[in-house]
């Protein structure tokens, strides 16, 4: 499979960089792991996002689905789309509330909001622990801990896992994602420091330690803010990790 880094900028989008968004590809499929602030920009540098065939929403902080809205207009308003959007719906996987919070975001006032259904141009499913066969993509959901309903996806294809964290402190579930994965995209959002708050992001040392107990093939960091030190995450994760790492920048290609 090949995974397009759109953005990889964490908590906001940064200068001339996109929040999070992953396109994964194997067999003429494609797959979009979230949609946060900018990606939706990025990903027309890279396909036609019509040829989008599913949509994954790891949780729904705007850094990770903002660009929703921003979709619907394009599946909804373009003037001459390549089939009818409301025949051929979009499959969008996502938290319980996401069809609700995403029609919130999409309407620009209440009594809009009240009427907002984007089920025309999208086929919503809630996310659970169950196997999902997308395409060629076998996508098993795990939730992790996170202050909203938030997943990771282990994303299995002839054989290889790529597995991708979402955003999530250290928990249980984020060792069974990883596990034995050929490839984990996963957050590390800042430093090491004791002061840091408990249950809502990994640090560097954290992401290295987790992929080093999962037996991962190489550690692909991501969800660095712009306020963070990148290198000194790279270096946490390189120390506590026997492996490749790599510090994922936006327009990377990597065949997982």
């Amino acid at each position: 499979m090949r995974l397009t880094i759109l953005g990889c900028c964490g908590s906001i989008p940064g200068p001339d960089a996109a929040a999070s968004g992953y396109l994964v590809e194997a067999e003429g499929f494609r797959l979009l792991i979230d949609l946060g602030n900018g990606t939706l920009a990025r990903l027309q540098t890279v396909c036609d996002p019509f040829s989008l065939d599913a949509l994954v929403l790891s949780h729904l902080h705007p850094d990770h689905c903002a660009d929703f809205s921003a979709l619907t207009v394009l599946r909804r308003y373009h003037p001459n789309p390549p089939y009818d959007t409301r025949r051929r719906t979009l499959a969008v996987h996502a938290p319980s509330e996401a069809p609700a919070r995403l029609a919130n975001a999409y309407a620009p006032h209440e009594a809009e909001r009240r009427e907002t259904d984007l089920s025309d141009v999208f086929d919503f499913h809630p996310l659970s622990p169950e196997p999902i066969t997308l395409g060629p993509f076998t996508v098993t959901p795990v939730p992790v801990e996170h202050p909203t309903e938030s997943f990771g996806v282990r994303i299995t294809h002839d054989g290889v896992t790529l597995a991708y964290t979402g955003d999530s402190g250290p928990c249980a579930g984020l060792d069974d994602l990883a596990d034995g994965a050929d490839a984990l995209l996963c957050e590390a959002s800042w430093t090491d420091a004791p002061d840091r708050p408990t249950g809502l992001h990994l640090s560097g040392r954290q992401a290295g330690e987790l992929a080093e107990r999962a037996g991962v093939g190489r550690l692909l960091l991501t969800h660095v803010p712009p306020w963070s030190d990148g290198e000194a995450i790279l270096a946490e994760a390189d120390a506590a990790f026997d492996g490749p790492v790599r510090w994922v920048r936006q327009g990377e290609v990597y065949d997982i």
